[in-house]
């Protein structure tokens, strides 16, 4: 970015915060007012000095030209990532040479950096050298899968058994028994070592409160995750690819073995889901050489942002490589080969006809997926009754928006966004409906985020 001479926008910046009172913190941090000495190199690096309530300003420093996304240092006692002077001092850049001149970093800057760069190159060569020992003894390896395999094949079992009663007996008992029930048989497949069933099994147990129309739900998720058990019980018959997508299902590690797909990865979106033990972070990729989309994967603890960060409404120059199994397109980011930059690369869309079609289309490769990655063309935000939708402007056709979207604040920034104009908007299509992550007006504009 700044070896190119080209900064981020304020929204992209505001895009990297991890939750919506950052974003306002960061905001009033964005003006000239509390910095002092801020500067930034053309090596991707930004500091500055931030008054607080202290005697000693907070001393903050962005690397924005990292590999795998913007690394933050501030001496301030946040655990967030990035903190409010980080995304301060990110939208004081923002504004231009005039707030944040280049300038020679200083000596508390530059150590941080150097640092940084050092460990992630020791790193490298630590994980090249750790996977060639762990290469070099294949049989401990094998001997160790089929010991997890025999564990997993128990746990399907018992989950079979435990499903057989609950229809033997009625769904009626499931609403009696509460939600001990199923936190008891999730605990028992963590201890069989398929943490991909017992999440499945918690989703069960908040479906009988879930409001009228349950029984028919839990019927439905019941049926697919004896089809899931199935597929593992089963596995040694399947197609290799579905094979490889009932292992992930099931929650067995796999390693992104595809070749590295080179190209220019426009950032479509970036949002966290985050439970008790675990935040999420998804970020949605498009290749505008190659037309892929590919969803980048990161974790934290629970009540930390992951530490992968990408502006949405940027490119990078870099490669991915794909994680196994039919239709996943699940990757890893590998070697970045300059920061990510604004362009004016959009998605291509479809209309929402086109958009149903192909999650159908999606799920005879994996009958566990819960949306697929689409971009719509020409849609308008309507209310229909107590719900929205988004219609097609050029068809008699529509999707409703899921529960989840019409809760968030984004569905006001998309309607604004369109005034009653049709615009384009990235998002998940599902059997739920259709999520809206981030949004483009009509002609030229930047990439609103929705999420």
């Amino acid at each position: 970015m700044t070896q190119q001479g080209v900064r981020w926008t304020a929204d992209q910046v505001l895009a990297l915060a991890p939750d919506a009172a950052s974003r306002k913190a960061g905001s009033k941090l964005g003006a000239a007012g509390p910095w002092s000495e801020a500067g930034s190199s053309s090596e991707g690096t930004v500091w500055g000095l931030c008054k607080g309530s202290g005697s000693k300003p907070y001393q903050t420093v962005i690397d924005i030209a990292d590999a795998a996304g913007p690394a933050y240092k501030c001496s301030c006692p946040s655990r967030k990532f990035p903190c409010k002077h980080a995304l301060g001092l990110l939208l004081l850049w923002a504004d231009g040479e005039s707030a944040v001149p280049s300038a020679q970093a200083p000596d508390w800057a530059e150590q941080w950096i150097e640092g940084r760069r050092r460990r992630a190159e020791e790193k490298q060569t630590a994980g090249a050298s750790g996977s060639s020992s762990a290469s070099g003894d294949p049989e401990a390896a094998r001997r160790r899968a089929e010991r997890r395999a025999v564990r997993v094949t128990a746990g399907a079992t018992e989950l079979e058994q435990r499903l057989a009663d609950l229809l033997r007996g009625g769904l009626a008992g499931a609403e009696q028994a509460g939600y001990g029930m199923w936190e008891e048989t999730a605990a028992r497949m963590v201890d069989a070592q398929a943490p991909g069933l017992a999440a499945r099994v918690r989703e069960l147990g908040a479906i009988p409160a879930s409001g009228p129309g349950w029984p028919v739900r839990l019927l439905e998720e019941c049926a697919l995750l004896h089809l899931l058990d199935q597929g593992w019980l089963r596995r040694e018959g399947l197609p290799g690819a579905l094979s490889d997508t009932v292992r992930s299902r099931v929650g067995l590690p796999a390693s992104a073995d595809g070749p590295p797909v080179r190209d220019r990865w426009l950032v479509l979106a970036q949002y966290d889901t985050a439970d008790v033990k675990l935040t999420t972070r998804r970020i949605w990729l498009y290749g505008a050489d190659t037309g892929r989309t590919a969803l980048l994967l990161s974790y934290g603890a629970a009540g930390r942002a992951p530490e992968l960060t990408l502006p949405v409404g940027l490119v990078l120059d870099g490669e991915v490589a794909a994680y196994p199994g039919a239709g996943q397109l699940r990757a890893s980011l590998g070697e970045q080969f300059a920061p990510p930059a604004p362009v004016s690369i959009r998605p291509p869309g479809v209309t929402t006809a086109e958009a149903t079609a192909r999650y159908g289309q999606a799920l005879r490769d994996d009958p566990w997926l819960d949306s697929v990655p689409v971009t719509l063309d020409r849609v308008v935000p309507i209310p229909d009754g107590d719900s929205w939708q988004l219609a097609d402007a050029d068809a008699d056709t529509a999707l409703p928006l899921t529960p989840a979207a019409r809760a968030r604040p984004g569905l006001w920034r998309l309607v604004s966004l369109s005034g009653g104009r049709p615009v384009k908007v990235f998002g998940e299509c599902g059997h739920r409906g259709f999520t809206p992550l981030t949004a483009w007006p009509e002609g030229k504009g930047e990439a609103v985020r929705l999420c």
